[in-house]
């Protein structure tokens, strides 16, 4: 018995209540800092991913501009394009009209 409480009477003077103060502070202090960098560390990891989901996006919507723009040039010109058919249907039948007709008059004879 007399070995056990020299022991004990040895731990509490080591660990004192000033001591156990000290040293739960101490590991409080310890625990905060881990938290608080794991907090930045999220917080990082949210603005570096919160950049990357921008420039997704930026190029996303480029693309649908681009899209957009793109159906928008084909229905215009195919609202301005209808005149040029026209034009070119009767050039067409015009070329079409003058191949079918002979070069010389019917009976002539050629110059010599």
């Amino acid at each position: 018995m007399k070995l056990s409480q020299q022991l004990r009477q040895k731990f509490v003077q080591k660990f004192s209540e000033k001591k156990a103060r000290k040293w739960m502070w101490a590991a409080l202090a310890a625990f905060l800092a881990l938290q608080i960098y794991f907090v930045q560390e999220m917080l990082a990891a949210l603005i570096l991913f919160t950049g990357v989901f921008v420039i997704v996006a930026l190029v996303a919507f480029v693309m649908y501009l681009v899209d957009q723009a793109g159906q928008w040039s084909i229905r215009w010109a195919g609202e301005h394009v209808q005149p040029a058919i026209q034009l070119l249907h009767r050039g067409w039948t015009f070329a079409e009209e003058l191949s079918k007709k002979p070069f010389r008059r019917p009976r002539s004879e050629t110059a010599q």
